[in-house]
């Protein structure tokens, strides 16, 4: 469609009338294949319809993999409990700005930036105390 620029792997869908459309192929960290349908209604009008969003996916992301159904999590391609239990904060935020655990080296020289930038503004922690302390997370 539109905004891939070829090569990319393709499928094709023939459309009432006979016309036919090439829809881009993706696939995500676990494998997964999807057909990204977005530019579709504005090229063709034709919309596809999926009730209760069974078959859809609502987001690209190089962070997350959510499989509720399966019951996984996963992090930047690591499983979340992994991480919960063999990690740490430091492990974490450097695998978000980073996209990859850091080495002993990387570690280390992480945690001197990170000491750096961990001041708060005043302001930001008079905005926290209004919050309850018990206050709901969401």
């Amino acid at each position: 469609m539109a905004d891939c620029v070829p090569p990319y792997e393709a499928a094709t869908l023939t459309l009432p009338g006979g016309r036919t459309v090439e829809i881009p192929v993706l696939r995500d960290a676990a494998g997964a294949t999807f057909l990204d349908v977005r530019r579709l209604f504005p090229e063709t009008g034709v919309c596809t319809f999926d009730p209760g969003f069974n078959s859809t996916a609502s987001c690209e992301s190089t962070i997350t993999f959510i499989d509720g159904k399966n019951g996984r999590l996963l992090y930047r391609g690591y499983p979340i409990e992994d991480l919960a239990e063999h990690g740490d904060m430091v492990d974490c935020a450097h695998l978000l700005l980073r996209g990859a655990l850091p080495t002993r080296a990387q570690r280390g020289a992480f945690i001197v930036e990170a000491t750096h930038h961990r001041l708060v503004h005043e302001n930001l922690i008079r905005f926290f105390h209004g919050f309850n302390h018990d206050a709901h997370p969401m």
